[in-house]
């Protein structure tokens, strides 16, 4: 009686918790000071989902070693971050080339632009001798300038260009002294005086955002090779925005219907893989926005595909279970030894396509290194569903009372009951 009531209440309690979860997820809930934001909210979605511009980069050099293409990376990474562009994906594909995909709708030009330079500061004299380079800037600001009401840069020097930048400004006192960002003069202005204290000043500004842009590609730092925009796509907001919320409607339609054969054909048992199913579709979507994992259609693909092949897992452990039944074993007996018969299936099938899906990760690159990652995430989910939770239930069910009898399990001949 202890452990039939037991039961009942962690039964119970599974359902408020799986409850709980998908309105946290789907809705959102606010306590006091503290947002929990949605799913919609907290998943990054792809340049398919939500447009773009998808931008790939290609080294301009044939010796390329992995901490020039890792460091390339991550400095354009930090470059498009500098002038404004926010959730930027940047990825290596190849040994040669990196893609950066940037949400939202912004000028192509202006960052193709950006990214393409390499970022060589140098400040040339009179005499076409370079007097500073990046190297000997600290770092780079922007601010407005109270008498004139226009951005300027100010650059600080380290202490060798501090010196260098001196006896510069004492030998061309009363010249030009151009400052120029990849051979392209960003400013030429007449020394005035002797600059000792370590700080240039770049105006001419027309805006800024102008200023905003060249100070980032200062404080990003010079490229270790040359980088060149070999394809620019840029996807239509309008086509983003309508492709998620069919590809929502599709996969809700396709679960709600799964759902209701499974209740239908395996009835009891069929409403505890509802339950299985739903907490791993909970798992891999707090999974998704706990690692960061930017969904794309291949991705939504993916996870659909492995909600088919947890479902599988649970048909097979029903089938399984019900042949037992139908040999005349109690059952326990039959849930037992149906547990560990479609163990070895599931296994078979889920590490097969886990290897693939290795394989595609690895060596796959774009929307297909996003498929393989979000195939990769669900099959380890779906085996822990299948194989822990459902198993779970239905000795919470076996129990509780509701799964005592071989009717229960669908239409099964013969078969008998053993407490």
């Amino acid at each position: 009686m202890k452990s039939k009531l037991g039961s009942f209440i962690l039964f119970f309690i599974s359902i408020a918790v799986i409850s709980f979860l998908a309105l946290a997820g789907f809705k959102g809930f606010t306590l006091g000071d503290y947002q929990f934001k949605t799913f919609n909210e907290v998943i990054t979605k792809g340049l398919d989902l939500q447009g773009g511009v998808s931008v790939l980069m290609e080294i301009q050099s044939d010796d390329v070693t992995v901490d020039q293409l890792n460091t390339t990376k991550e400095l354009l990474s930090l470059r498009v971050n500098k002038v404004g562009v926010s959730e930027t994906v940047v990825t290596t594909e190849g040994n040669n080339r990196i893609r950066i995909d940037i949400p939202g709708q912004y000028d192509s030009k202006t960052i193709v632009d950006s990214l393409q330079k390499t970022g060589e500061l140098t400040f040339v004299g009179p005499e076409d001798d370079v007097i500073l380079t990046g190297k000997d800037v600290e770092k780079s600001s922007v601010y407005i300038d109270p008498q004139t009401g226009k951005p300027v840069i100010k650059l600080e020097l380290n202490e060798e260009g501090k010196q260098k930048f001196a006896e510069a400004t004492k030998k061309y006192k009363g010249q030009k002294i151009a400052i120029k960002m990849d051979n392209e003069t960003l400013t030429d202005p007449v020394v005035n005086d002797i600059i000792s204290n370590g700080e240039a000043i770049i105006s001419g500004n027309r805006s800024m955002e102008e200023a905003e842009k060249v100070s980032g590609i200062i404080n990003a730092g010079a490229l270790p090779v040359p980088v060149k925009a070999v394809s620019v796509e840029t996807v239509g907001a309008q086509l983003g925005a309508n492709a998620l919320p069919n590809a929502l409607k599709a996969g809700a339609i396709g679960v709600a219907i799964i759902f209701l054969f499974m209740i239908l054909y395996y009835r009891v048992p069929g409403f505890i893989a509802c339950m299985s199913l739903s907490v791993y579709i909970l798992l891999v979507l707090y999974i998704f926005a706990l690692v960061g994992v930017t969904l794309t259609l291949p991705g939504i693909a993916a996870f659909l595909l492995t909600v088919g092949m947890a479902v599988d897992a649970n048909v097979l452990i029903f089938e399984r279970i019900k042949e037992e039944l139908g040999n005349g074993r109690s059952i326990t007996s039959a849930m037992k030894i149906g547990f560990s018969n479609a163990l070895r299936s599931i296994m078979d099938s889920n590490i097969t396509t886990l290897i693939a899906g290795l394989v595609l990760y690895f060596f796959g690159s774009g929307p297909v290194k996003g498929f393989a990652l979000t195939l990769l995430i669900g099959i380890v989910i779906s085996m822990f569903t299948a194989i822990i939770m459902t198993r779970f239930f239905m000795n919470l069910g076996f129990n509780m009372g509701i799964l005592n009898k071989p009717s229960m399990f669908g239409r099964i001949k013969g078969g008998r009951h053993n407490a």
